[in-house]
């Protein structure tokens, strides 16, 4: 398939969120741990506050912050841009292009369902996606 709803990517996905108040070292462990590149700072209804990633980890831990006595609400990306489950892969990919970033949360109704990183997409999407960027490069 070349262009899969979200929904279809992230079908039971158990999203890595940790409150604004969780410290550094905490969302650092429990990506480690799960393997995986971001966690999405949320409050108890699950309403995205924002994201915290590897870079703002980097950024973070660069300008000398205490990983284990400093808020994700302090070093998180606020306000990221979203997606939601019923757009197609392809969307996904362009907004990540456009934004340079990997990881794009899901939501729906206001709410957090899943997060979906470029590594999630297959090779015709990513082919289809590559063979539109070229397209958009030769006309520009």
């Amino acid at each position: 398939m070349t262009n899969r709803y979200i929904s279809e990517i992230v079908r039971e996905q158990d999203p890595l969120m940790l409150p604004p108040d969780a410290s550094v070292a905490q969302a650092c462990e429990r990506m480690c741990a799960r393997h995986v590149g971001a966690v999405l700072v949320a409050d108890r209804a699950h309403h995205l506050l924002g994201i915290f990633t590897g870079r703002d980890a980097v950024r973070a831990l660069g300008r000398g912050c205490d990983a284990r006595h400093t808020h994700l609400d302090a070093v998180m990306t606020t306000g990221p841009a979203t997606i939601r489950p019923d757009a197609h892969a392809i969307d996904a990919l362009r907004l990540m292009s456009d934004g340079g970033f990997r990881h794009l949360p899901v939501v729906e109704k206001g709410k957090v369902i899943a997060i979906v990183a470029r590594s999630d997409f297959e090779g015709l999407e990513l082919d289809r996606f590559e063979e539109e960027k070229a397209l958009w490069e030769h006309i520009g």
